[in-house]
């Protein structure tokens, strides 16, 4: 990375079993499956209102001394 890029990323991952990963660098991801019970609508909006109160700023943290190193690598969901 060059320069980090998290104010204006709009990239998630679902990974096979279901989980959400709001960001390349996550150190998890939340549970979806039990969305998948109320249909697409209950999907798009849990979703949506992960989106909106994500936190991940990997990018723009991992050059300061207590970001953690630990996190989900791409290859495991699908990056």
């Amino acid at each position: 990375m060059s320069a980090p890029f998290c104010g204006g990323c709009h990239r998630a991952r679902v990974s096979a079993d279901g989980r959400l990963y709001t960001c390349l660098f996550a150190t998890g991801g939340y549970d979806l499956k039990p969305a998948l019970a109320g249909g697409p609508e209950t999907v798009a909006a849990q979703v949506a209102a992960l989106w909106a109160r994500r936190a991940d700023r990997y990018s723009e943290l991992r050059g300061r001394p207590r970001t953690p190193r630990k996190h989900i690598e791409m290859f495991l969901i699908g990056g």
